[in-house]
């Protein structure tokens, strides 16, 4: 009985440490793919410092469990950029405006 517990925790903490690593992931790439004057323009840290903060919880999200302490710092480093960064900087670069038409929102 134990066994078949176990196993199940293990496929959780499996599903939980990708789709961590997984969010780690998308947050370092999506910090790649934007100018760094655009980091700037919205108020944020500079392009390197989100890119080796990102890299840095990249790494350790790779390496550790996700239920450690490193691994929940990783996550939170990724979420911290996902929910506070990234739409300052989607806003900046004109790519947040959702239903804009050309003269205004539909």
């Amino acid at each position: 009985m134990f066994s078949s517990i176990s196993s199940v925790q293990g496929v959780v903490v499996l599903v939980l440490g990708l789709a961590a690593l997984g969010a780690e992931v998308f947050a370092l790439l999506d910090a790649l793919r934007h100018r760094p004057d655009a980091f700037v323009a919205a108020g944020k840290r500079t392009k390197n410092f989100w890119l080796l903060v990102l890299g840095v919880a990249t790494a350790v999200g790779f390496v550790s469990n996700v239920l450690s302490m490193f691994g929940v710092i990783a996550f939170v480093a990724a979420a911290v950029y996902l929910a506070d960064v990234r739409p300052a900087l989607k806003q900046v670069s004109g790519r947040g405006g959702g239903r804009q038409g050309p003269y205004g929102p539909w």
